[in-house]
This record gives C-alpha cells, structure tokens and sequence, in this order.
C-alpha cells in the first residue's frame, strides 16, 4: 500500500551541520587536504553513491567532485556540463550554474578545471597534504606534489564521524524503522515452500515504499543449512517446514544505514533445539549489553573490557553441541561494529557517548543445519545510557512466535 512519500522520507542533514563538520576539521587542520568524489562508472548497478568521506564533509551527492581544504577554508570543485553524457545520466551541477552556492553550501564553488592551479598555489605556503590512501585520485595528486609524503586523511576524518550527532542518530532511527517495518511485513509472509527471494522481495518493497533509497547490504535471507553460513547471500532455496531462516536485512535511507538480524522458525515454531540455541545467543547479546561502559568497552578483543568475550563465555558455558562439547567454537565472527554512513562504519575504539553500533552475536552449526542470529542496533545517549533502536521489534522467542502468527 502506498503510504504517502512525503510522509516517509528522512530528512536530509541540514547545510549548516555539513558546515560545522568542515568547520571542525579545519581546527585541528595544519596543512592541504584534498578529498575527492567518486566519478560515475557507467551504469550503476543500484544507482550512484558517493565516498562516505566526502559526503560527511560536503552533503555532495553528485558525481565528479573535488574539495580542498587550505588555511583559508574550503573550496569545492565540480565539472563543467557534459551535454552528451548528462543525456544519458541526467544534468548535474557545475560552478557557473546560478545559485550554486546556495545549493551546494559552500562559499567557495570554483569548475574543477581549475583544480590543478589551486593545489599548486595552497602548497607553496603548505608542508604537508593529506589525502584518502585508497583513493583512485592519490597517483595523479602525487604526480602534481611529487615532493610532499601524501598523507593520510582517515584517521582525522573518522575522529568526526565516530561521534553522532542528534541528526544522524535521527536519520539511523528512521533508517531502522523502516527495516523494522519490512522485518514485520517478512514475518507475516514467511512460510514453508516459499523461497529465499520471496522473502528479499518483499521487504525490498517497503523499504522502497516509505522512501528509502537502497538496500543497506545485500539481503541474507538463509534458510536451512543456508543458515549456517555466515554471509550467504544467494536467496535461492525453498523454504522448508521445521527449518530456521536467518533474516540480515536492513535499508539505507538519506544516506545513513541500519543493520539488523532476526531467526525465525519457517512454520512459525521453534522445536525444542532450536529453542535452546536461540535462548543461548539471546542469553549472549543481553549479557553483552549488560557489560556496556561508556568510554571504556571494546565490541573487539579479549580482556574485562572485551563485550566479545563477555558475549563468547556466554556461549560457551550455556549448551553443548551434539558431541557434549562446549558451543562457543560456533560463534565464528565478531560481537559487532559501528552503523553510520557505512554499515559498518568507522572507528575502532572504546564505545563512547554518541556511538551508535550493532550487538549481534550468533551460532553457527552445520552439522545441525542451524543458524541463528540476533542483531540490534544500539546507541549509547549523552549521558551514557544504552538504548536499542530496534527494542520495537521482538527478541525472544517466545514473541517472535507469537508475532509471526496471522
């Protein structure tokens, strides 16, 4: 059912914030920095989506862009009209449009031509330049500064990101309603002698529907022994009655991503198995949680301060596999990662106020055809309190049963 797309599209991180954002980074700035956008690579296969990095510090969303930032402020770059090409990929903005500025958010607005002399005039008073490594551009920067160390942007831009801001904490609550609603509507559609894709498509349509842009990641839909590995992503199979299907589906709305991770029974009922590792990597995720300190857990690692290994103890003193040995070899990948403007976002350290990030701890047994995993996104407010955004949607198994039914 339609439901009104003006009603269900986030809004958009407002000019100003991606403002403060390049305000902030020139602070701690001591020299050139030049972020470029990614260009367009023909036909996309789920449309154009830009860098991450400069997105955060531009809002830009076209293609074909370029930023620098000197003592001086911040100037963007962006190329001139193409009217052969933007006949098959559409118009897009150039320097010399009218209201550029004002559209873009940025005083400074020159035609990407002009790149080359502005990097020449900005390091003759700068030691230092600081790019993105990886970046397909980095050869070509290092050819027109042959005597500087290109360095590395990341770590200065990830310092910003870590943190949410209430806007972005806003923008990945809407991203997850909306992946909440396309689990409900999965979970009322489920039944043995579906397959896999059925599922995908279904959700695919309300995350689309409320106005959202794309999947987060490819959906994993794994039913059966599909369950059991890790990143399957295939949708192919047929559902069968008494069998477990671990549903990994998320949108990404305005830009910002949601992560989450439900098993379901296929006919609507754990057997008792299923049940117990169910209730064990429940038991694990709420343990984890219950560890939470802000400023000083690590969803990574060993140690008192490792929610991994509070949430891998758990498994493995709660059940025995078939063999009478302990499960916690079945949990076969980490406890979590930070969400943001990529799934799994930036940042490596303790988990601090205005980190937002997944707790999704799993088993994994082929031997048994059994997969489960519980995933929820969680956010840790001002004052370092925890707080699930994804608490509307059932967890234990006892709900879930009773959520599935008609």
């Amino acid at each position: 059912m339609w439901l009104g797309f003006c009603l269900c599209v986030a809004a958009a991180i407002a000019p100003a914030e991606f403002a403060a954002r390049r305000a902030s980074l020139e602070k701690q700035l001591d020299a050139t920095l030049v972020l470029f956008g990614k260009t367009e690579a023909g036909e996309e296969l789920d449309g154009f989506h830009q860098e991450p990095n400069f997105y955060y510090l531009t809002g830009w969303s076209e293609p074909g862009a370029a930023v620098l930032f000197t003592h001086t402020g911040a100037t963007l770059f962006l190329p001139a009209h193409n009217e052969a090409r933007e006949r098959y990929t559409g118009r897009h903005a150039s320097a010399e449009d009218a209201g550029v500025r004002e559209r873009t958010g940025f005083d400074n607005v020159l035609p990407l031509g002009r790149f080359e002399s502005e990097l020449a005039k900005a390091l003759e008073t700068s030691e230092k330049l600081y790019a993105l490594p990886d970046d397909t551009h980095t050869a070509a920067l290092k050819s027109l500064a042959p005597l500087r160390t290109v360095q590395d942007a990341a770590p200065l831009i990830t310092d910003l990101r870590v943190k949410k801001s209430p806007s972005e904490i806003e923008a990945i609550q809407h991203s997850t309603d909306v992946s909440l609603a396309a689990h409900r509507v999965a979970w009322k559609t489920i039944a043995p002698g579906l397959y896999e894709y059925q599922l995908a498509a279904v959700m695919s349509e309300t995350v689309i529907d409320k106005g959202c842009e794309r999947w987060a990641y490819a959906p994993i839909i794994g039913s059966g022994p599909n369950g059991a590995v890790l990143h399957y992503a295939e949708n192919r199979r047929r559902m069968e009655s008494g069998e477990l299907v671990v549903m990994d589906v998320a949108g990404e709305c305005a830009g910002y991503a949601s992560d989450i991770t439900r098993t379901l029974p296929a006919n609507g009922h754990y057997t008792p198995r299923q049940r117990e590792i169910y209730n064990v990597v429940l038991g694990a995720q709420q343990a984890a949680a219950a560890a939470v300190v802000a400023g000083k857990s690590m969803l990574t690692g060993h140690g008192p301060d490792s929610l991994y290994q509070v949430a891998y103890d758990y498994i493995n003193t709660h059940g025995k596999d078939l063999h009478g040995e302990p499960l916690g070899k079945y949990f076969i990948h980490g406890l979590g990662h930070r969400v943001g403007l990529e799934v799994h976002d930036v940042g490596a350290g303790p988990l601090d106020k205005g980190d937002v990030f997944t707790l999704e701890p799993g088993i994994y047994i082929p031997e048994e055809k059994i997969g489960v995993r519980i995933e929820d996104i969680l956010m840790l407010d001002e004052n370092g309190k925890l707080v699930n955004l994804t608490a509307d949607l059932p967890h234990t198994a006892e709900d879930v049963e009773a959520a599935m039914r008609p």
